[in-house]
């Protein structure tokens, strides 16, 4: 089973804050199989549970000192429930094989069976019960009862832990330390970005203060030197023909 992606980590972020990223994936991709890994028959829910659960305890016991208690038990949890499943495929494993193994000795032993009857018109009861692998079967047949059995008593096993812990608000603790955990990035994150935005606009009305004062000193100065060239000369004298 493929892992789902984890998006939007971020190497400039704190440890904790990818880790609670990570960790609220893993464990949704784990519950996520639930409740179709509850039925007996759903070997294949169950198995990509088993995975889920073993990424989600191995990402815990990285990073769990970055949570504390509710992490601790979550990674013990989902040691517990991966060991369950682990048996329970275990079992899933050994019933097709067992069951081959007796079909191939059954065959085997029907091949030779016909093979002794040769050309007769029919065959004789007594030669099957002379089958090589006859002693075989009762071992294998009980074998398989043990292995139907146990897969039973380990699924009820497993379904009790399962109820437990959404009773016990296992994963629903996990969950919402781990989203806490990512909405207060998210605010620092967009605090920081406020933070930076202000210091930009702050930092460009400044240099416009500087600019206006600048042009303002300039002006000023300017008026002073036309001030002073207007005081320095005297006014002109009108022509004595236009008296």
């Amino acid at each position: 089973m493929k892992a789902r992606r984890v998006k939007k980590l971020d190497p400039q972020e704190s440890l904790a804050d990818n880790a609670a990223r990570i960790v609220g994936v893993r464990l949704e991709e784990m519950r996520s199989f639930a409740p179709a890994a509850l039925e007996p028959g759903r070997t294949r829910d169950q198995h990509d549970m088993r995975i889920a659960a073993k990424r989600l305890r191995y990402v815990l016991e990285t990073t769990e000192f970055c949570f504390g208690r509710t992490a601790q038990t979550a990674r013990r949890r989902a040691r517990d429930l991966q060991g369950m499943l682990g048996e329970l495929h275990d079992c899933d494993v050994m019933l097709p094989r067992v069951e081959q193994h007796l079909a191939e000795l059954r065959d085997a032993d029907a091949a030779a069976v016909r093979a002794r009857a040769g050309g007769s018109a029919d065959l004789d009861p007594r030669l099957a019960a002379r089958a090589a692998h006859r002693t075989s079967y009762r071992g294998l047949e009980i074998l398989l009862v043990y292995l139907q059995a146990r897969r039973r008593l380990l699924f009820d096993r497993f379904r009790e832990f399962w109820a437990e812990q959404e009773r016990s608000g296992t994963w629903d603790r996990l969950e919402r330390s781990m989203a806490r955990r990512v909405r207060e990035a998210q605010e620092r994150r967009r605090a920081q970005k406020q933070a930076e935005r202000a210091r930009r606009e702050l930092e460009a009305a400044e240099r416009e203060e500087r600019e206006a004062a600048s042009r303002a000193a300039n002006a000023a100065a300017e008026l002073q030197a036309a001030r002073r060239i207007t005081r320095s000369q005297p006014a002109s004298r009108p022509d004595v023909g236009q008296r």
